[in-house]
């Protein structure tokens, strides 16, 4: 009797456990796109540049809705709107996936705007840069402005000012995405940063960058994406310097 009793308790630890496994490599995704009543979801990933569907989900009645998506490790994935015949450009909203259980609740009417996601500390993390990276994109536009009415008035001393200022700008702006990224080395979204973000930096950024991922990480989509990117860019400046 009590070799039954440990068998079934093994038996039953193991299907818990490849039950976890099978979770872990999914993505269920739920929601709410609150004034829908009929209409048509869809859910892509990036591949070869071009957006690929991965699910589509149709809305009747419900503005509830939900998903389950085949993902093994985290990832930028894209929710769409189809809204027929309309020339609305607010109906994709970006988040960052992770397997696990994820949630979407938006509206309809401002889709992407007013979209609260939860469920990945990827997105909560690319989330905060964005905020961050929001301020600096609000300076450049308004000396970008100030930088126009200059040229047009041909005020080279004011002009010149600007253009100084805003130049320093977009510097901040680059060390701010590097610093981020350094200091969330422990999360896909660093490399994810650097390769959506500031490609185009010094390869002394983008290098302490890949140096500074987790083991976990540089194995990651994203990471190895990095790694190859920083490779192929020192093999280019050394062929070209």
């Amino acid at each position: 009797m009590k070799k039954i009793v440990l068998v079934l308790a093994a038996t039953a630890l193991l299907t818990a456990c490849n039950k976890k496994e099978e979770s872990d490599k999914g993505l269920t995704l739920t929601g709410e796109v609150k004034g829908l009543t009929q209409g048509k979801l869809y859910i892509h990933k990036i591949a070869d540049t071009s957006l690929v569907t991965l699910d589509s989900i149709i809305v009747k009645g419900d503005s509830h809705f939900s998903s389950s998506i085949d993902l093994k490790e985290p990832e930028m994935l894209y929710l769409s709107l189809d809204r027929g015949v309309t020339e609305s450009i607010d109906n994709l909203i970006p988040f960052f996936a992770e397997p696990g259980t994820m949630n979407i609740e938006t509206t309809l009417n401002e889709f992407y705007a007013k979209a609260k996601i939860k469920g990945s500390k990827n997105q909560e993390l690319l989330e905060l840069y964005n905020k961050t990276k929001a301020v600096f994109n609000d300076k450049q536009n308004k000396t970008s402005s100030l930088l126009f009415m200059a040229g047009k008035n041909a005020n080279s001393k004011i002009y010149d000012t600007l253009k100084q200022a805003n130049d320093k700008l977009i510097i901040r702006k680059y060390l701010n995405a590097v610093n981020f990224a350094v200091n969330n080395g422990k999360h896909e979204v660093a490399p994810y940063i650097a390769l959506s973000e500031i490609s185009d930096a010094n390869i002394k950024y983008l290098d302490t960058i890949q140096k500074s991922m987790s083991a976990e990480v540089a194995k990651s989509k994203y990471g190895k994406l990095l790694t190859e990117f920083v490779a192929k860019r020192k093999e280019a400046e050394q062929t070209n310097p």
